[in-house]
Parts: structure tokens; sequence; C-alpha cells
């Protein structure tokens, strides 16, 4: 059942003592200018691709200084698997995505798991009632009656709407089956460092935005991209601090492991400061359905390479072509022997700006053939849940053909590790003041809407790992039969987040 929409204020009895430590905190970090979702592409945004100032041309020089033949025997290895992979996912469709039921996720088949390992993608079905999905929507449909000052993209015609707290999306997030749903999936993920501080068996909130595209719609078209960050993958002070793709740059991508999470601990993914770059750790990027939606109905489309389109959109700057595509075929274009390893290594890093997410296209990454890797995730029903890992190309139809809404909260799957307790702890104000999230664009946001819930009222209608992954409640570091590892990280959240003695 959903609370009466009603005019709010600030509550002042969050959590004891750490309004303190979070006014120190957010002090310390750069506001984000306003804006909305187009903020985050450079195709949306109306720039265009830049050159790279000289120290990118430098930095990839050192990446692969030493081993140039082994990356080019590497280059080599990827082509002749992509050739493989494309042909597969050509063949099979939507049917390549893994789906299981939300009733099953204590028991899923072999083959679920080994599906979803290599593809990185899943659908699961049913993670709440269809009716409650239908009801959440159309509360978020009151709520913005209520608030028509809400910002949105397009502005002339709302598809993503700048919502982060609205009735809706905390009770959706904070609700005990898609909580489930996230440790299930992030149990696919494994630390070979068994001290490393992070718990995927207690899922943290991240606060993002929700969308409701009409039928007809051609202007949410994201072409083909990648979250979390777009240099920073390349660079040594962004992943390169964890060492995250050491093996690629080596000449090993076969090595290189997407699920291991200790290495993404260090990692930075947004040293830019960028609006909607982000800074916590999302295992997952991740929606819950709010309509029956079908593929070309304005819906999410993902690559189901996983590594090996990681390894291709990362080394894939190292390399050129002899002879352009003008005249020609397609087949001869993309044949091994035309291309080479640069022997002068340029600032291009194709598709990668500063502040923006790593956009793909046919043009710059040709061999994994977008046009047909591209996939649709199957026909969803209001209350399933669509995950992909967050290495994962994906985009949304550039038409919305449907005859109805085709809508979805956002809600990634994020661990338990010290940096997302300390985003947590700059959300909480954001959320007590009715603000955007840390990572999105500022400004007012929510702060002046009627039927903004406080965040005592929030704390009566939410149960208490729901109120524990919004950092609204003291983590249970006494729990028997979790790791040394997990008991530490639960006693560090708390400290971090003000619940201290």
């Amino acid at each position: 059942m959903l609370p009466t929409l009603r005019k709010t204020t600030r509550s002042s009895a969050i959590v004891p003592r750490c309004l303190t430590l979070l006014s120190r905190h957010v002090a310390s970090v750069a506001a984000k200018k306003e804006g909305d979702i187009s903020s985050v592409f450079v195709s949306l945004s109306g720039q265009q691709f830049e050159p790279l100032p000289k120290r990118f041309a430098e930095l990839k020089e050192r990446l692969i200084q030493g081993h140039e033949d082994r990356l080019w025997n590497s280059w080599q290895r990827l082509l002749n698997v992509l050739r493989e992979e494309v042909a597969t996912i050509e063949q099979l469709g939507s049917s390549i995505i893994p789906q299981i039921d939300f009733q099953d996720l204590r028991n899923p088949s072999e083959s679920f798991k080994s599906e979803h390992k290599k593809r990185g993608v899943a659908v699961i079905r049913s993670v709440l009632p269809v009716q409650m999905a239908l009801e959440y929507k159309e509360h978020i449909r009151e709520y913005l009656r209520m608030n028509p000052q809400t910002k949105a993209f397009p502005p002339q015609e709302p598809q993503v709407y700048e919502l982060y707290w609205s009735p809706s999306q905390i009770l959706a997030r904070s609700h005990p089956n898609i909580l489930e749903t996230q440790r299930f999936l992030m149990s696919f993920w494994h630390s070979k460092d068994p001290k490393a501080m992070i718990s995927t068996a207690h899922p943290t909130t991240y606060a993002d935005r929700l969308r409701i595209r009409q039928p007809g719609d051609a202007g949410f078209a994201l072409g083909p991209h990648v979250d979390a960050g777009s240099v920073e993958r390349w660079e040594e002070e962004g992943y390169g601090r964890g060492g995250v793709y050491d093996a690629i740059w080596a000449g090993r991508w076969e090595d290189y492991d997407p699920w291991e999470a200790s290495c993404r601990l260090r990692a930075v993914s947004d040293l830019y400061n960028g609006a909607g770059a982000c800074s916590m750790f999302r295992m997952y990027q991740g929606w819950l359905s709010m309509s029956a939606t079908g593929p070309g109905e304005g819906t999410l489309l993902v690559n189901p390479l996983l590594a090996r389109a990681t390894a291709y959109y990362l080394l894939r700057p190292f390399f050129s072509p002899k002879r352009a595509p003008e005249g020609l075929s397609k087949a001869d274009f993309l044949e091994m022997d035309n291309w080479v390893l640069d022997s002068e290594p340029t600032s291009l890093l194709h598709g990668a700006t500063p502040s923006h997410c790593q956009e793909l296209n046919s043009t710059l990454h040709p061999h994994l053939d977008l046009m047909k890797t591209m996939v649709h995730v199957p026909e969803v029903q209001p209350g399933d849940y669509v995950a992909w890992h967050c290495d994962t190309i994906h985009a949304v139809d550039e038409f919305h053909a449907g005859a109805s809404d085709s809508s979805v909260m956002y809600i990634p799957a994020c661990p338990l590790t010290e940096a997302n307790a300390e985003y947590l702890v700059r959300q909480r104000e954001a959320f007590i003041e009715g603000t955007p999230g840390p990572d999105f664009p500022g400004g007012k946001g929510e702060s002046e809407h009627l039927g903004r819930l406080t965040a005592d009222y929030v704390q009566s209608i939410t149960s208490r790992v729901g109120q524990r992954a919004m950092g609204l409640a003291r983590w249970n570091a006494g729990l028997p039969r979790i790791s040394k590892g997990q008991r530490r990280m639960l006693e560090r959240a708390n400290e971090v987040l003000g619940f201290l003695g």
C-alpha cells in the first residue's frame, strides 16, 4: 500500500551525530551543475567528440610498453573470437539473454549460472507483483501532476524525469524482494582477496532516475554506451589504481575476469566530476519494469559479449586500419590483415570523453558489429527486473514503436564497501534535502515538491533491511556465519555513517 501524498519538511531526527559529519563531508565535494540525463552523453548534449590532450597518447604508450608483440597477438585472437560470437548472437537474438523466476533464485539452474557469467545480463521474472508495479507507476504520475515543475528530458515531451525521491522509488528500492534479487546477482562476483572490505550480501541503495517513455518517442534515443566513466578505464589514476584491466593491456585478455571485485575497490570511475558519472561501485545497472514492453517498444538493448566486448573497446584505440572502408567490402575492411598496431600512439580513445560516459558506434568499433550484437531484452511485464554487468554495452530503442508507455525505475545493485558507505552519507543528506544524489546534475531538485516523504516517515514504512541499504539504520555486525572481511566492513560502515557507540 502506498502512502498518501502530502507536503513534507526536513526531518530533524534522522541519525544521531551524523549531521555534523555530513556537512563536513559534503563541503569537500564539488556540487554538480543543474541538468538532465542529456548531460551524461556527448551525443545528446549537442557537443562534439574533441581530440584529447597529448597526455593520453603518452598514457597509451605506457600501458603497452614492452609487450607490443603480445598485444598484437592478443588482438588477432580477439578478432577471431568476435567473428564467431557475432554469428552466434545473430542466430539466437534475444533468447541469448538468460532468464529466471524470482521464486527460483535460491536454486538457480546450472545453465542460468553459466550463461549469466558469460553474458553479464539477466531478466528476473516476477520480483514484485504486477499490480504493485502498476500502482508505483500511477503514484509517480500523481506525484508529477502535483509537481509540474519537475525537470525532464526532452523538456518539451518528457520521457526521463529528474526524480530520485518519489515515494514509489523509495519504496521500490527498499522492497525486500528487490534487495534479495540484488544479493542474488551480486553473489556472482567474487574476491581474490579474502580480507577485502566488501560485502555483496548487504546491498546499498543508489538513487537513480525513472523513465516513462511514450509511444512514438524518438527523443530519448541512447546509443550504445557503457556507464561508470570513460577515459578513466585507461587512466592510471582511474581503473588503473586497482589494475582492473591489466591483463588486457598485457596481451592476455582471456585472463581478464569481469567478476573479480577486490580490484575495483581502489578504482576511480569519476575523475572529472561529470554529470551522471558514477562514483559509487555499481556491480550491476538495472531497472524495475512498470509496464508490459516488448522489443522495439522503447526498451533496452544489450551487447551480451561482456568480457570480449570490454577487451575490444579497450584495445581498439591502439589499432588502425591500413585501408579505409570506402571502396572495400565490409569483410575485407574487418579482415585481420587490414589492421595494424599504431607505431606512434595517438591521443584518441574511441568514444571516450572526460566527464561523460563511454559511447560506441559502428564506425569507431566496427568489429563489434553493433547492428547485429545489440539485442533487445525479452518482453517484460510489470514487476520484472532486468540487470546488466557494469561493463556491459547497452542502449535504448531509437524509436518507441509500441502502443503504450515503456516505464522503468532505474535501480542498480551496489555492494557494501567503504567508498559506497561514504557515498551513502552524501546521498542521505540529499534525501533529507530533496536534492539529486551526489552523482547527478545538481539544483534544487525535489526540495520544494509536494508529496516528498520525510526520513522519519520512511523509517516507519520500510523494513529494517531497506533502511540499512539507505544508510538510515545501523548494520548488524554481530551476525553469525559472515566472513571477517564482511564483519570488518559492517563495522566500518557504521562508523562512516555516524552510528557510533
